[in-house]
């Protein structure tokens, strides 16, 4: 079958470019300070590519459009590959400066902010040639592999710079992203008609109300996850062991994501999708709240576990959601708000991050950050209401494809 051809290129592709990702961060911040001898200069490609996905909302309407079929997210491919290669090409020719690294996470951004609602797009349409509910499952497997990816590239990554790997890791990445564009060509287009408005991303949610709600809770769990990854690096250092508590922390939830997106697509079949999120952030509020009341490493590995299930579980629920009540253009109007909402949340969070620790210590803002998370997913659940917690697959029947 085709479709299932497609669907494997389009995963193994996103798969292998994620991974090289998660690799190449290991070794991006060593090559830029060896090349600038600025500690600042280290987050600049990060910080200005998270710009044009912030600003999509206005400058991609149309573009993100665009991406439909495989050929053109090759296209996009290539482009992000070649601000992927200006940092390693500039290191190896003693040119790398922050201007230099500015332009390229600018062009890197822009890029990120097509391919990434642009491949799950292409992804969910295939699987709607596949099947009846075959999206959400690809979906849930695309977001499977890149959580596999978490776990295993910085370990990768870390070994490669520990054998002097530096800049080629930076090349292979590069190299990954041009080789996952390639592997879409294959990828037929999904094209509206002509005349087919362009919808916005508030537009698209007009008529959604469960989607803004999935998008609220997530959006508030991005903007409070700085008080799991800096406050618990910052728990190590005060007490005398640097790393461990965090990699305590992540070790587990990047076990407890694996296990929370192989149980997901049983468990989202069962429950209400609002429900699920709601319930999933309100749990993993409880787990840092957990963390920051008993901050002992065993402690924080089964939270962390328990927390990496939940979001596993509440990013099915939302993906239900899109794919159950959207279609063509409108799917990526709003795989493109999730992006906006997730790297918004979590520039936020990381930004106010640093001050709030330091002003309340790192345990009471684990705690703080925790409850505000919880109290946030239950005011969603309430303003839901029964009628939308109630009844599971009650979006079903709006699916565009309900009748072919």
């Amino acid at each position: 079958m085709r479709a299932r051809s497609e669907a494997f290129a389009l995963l193994a592709g996103g798969a292998s470019a994620d991974l090289a990702f998660r690799i190449a961060q290991v070794a991006l911040p060593l090559v830029i300070l060896h090349e600038t001898g600025s500690v600042a200069a280290t987050g600049l490609v990060g910080g200005a590519s998270g710009v044009p996905v912030l600003l999509s909302p206005w400058w991609a309407r149309k573009a993100r459009q665009w991406v439909d079929s495989g050929s053109r997210l090759a296209v996009v491919a290539v482009v992000q590959a070649l601000a992927l290669a200006t940092v390693p090409a500039a290191a190896m020719l003693g040119l790398l400066t922050p201007e230099l690294l500015v332009v390229s996470g600018l062009l890197l951004g822009c890029s990120e902010a097509l391919a990434t609602p642009g491949r799950s797009a292409l992804l969910a349409d295939t699987g709607d040639r596949w099947g009846e509910g075959k999206a959400v499952v690809l979906l849930t497997w695309q977001d499977g592999l890149r959580r596999i990816g978490m776990m295993i590239g910085p370990v990768v990554g870390a070994f490669a710079v520990s054998t002097g790997l530096t800049n080629g890791l930076l090349w292979v990445e590069a190299v990954a992203v041009a080789a996952a564009g390639l592997l879409a060509c294959t990828v037929r287009a999904e094209r509206a008609p002509a005349d087919t408005p362009t919808p916005s991303i508030r537009a698209s949610l007009r008529h959604r109300p469960d989607v803004l709600h999935g998008w609220i809770v997530r959006g508030t769990g991005c903007a409070t996850w700085f008080a799991f990854t800096l406050g618990l690096s910052v728990i190590g250092a005060q007490r005398g062991e640097p790393g461990v508590y965090l990699a305590a922390g992540m070790t587990g939830y990047g076990v407890g994501s694996v296990i929370g997106t192989a149980v997901s697509l049983a468990v989202v079949r069962r429950l209400p999708p609002v429900l699920l999120a709601g319930m999933a952030w309100a749990f993993v509020g409880l787990c840092w709240t957990g963390m920051g009341l008993w901050a002992h490493p065993p402690v924080i590995a089964l939270m962390g576990a328990l927390s990496g299930i939940s979001v596993a579980l509440g990013i099915a629920a939302i993906s239900v959601l899109i794919t159950r009540t959207s279609h063509g253009p409108e799917r990526r109007a709003l795989l493109s708000g999730q992006t906006v909402v997730v790297n918004a949340g979590s520039s936020a969070g990381m930004l106010a991050g640093g001050p709030i620790i330091a002003a309340a210590g790192a345990e009471v803002t684990l705690v703080g950050a925790g409850l505000l998370t919880t109290l946030v997913a239950l005011i969603i659940l309430v303003k839901a209401g029964p009628s939308r917690c109630g009844t599971a697959g009650r979006d079903r029947q709006h699916h565009p494809d309900r009748a072919a």
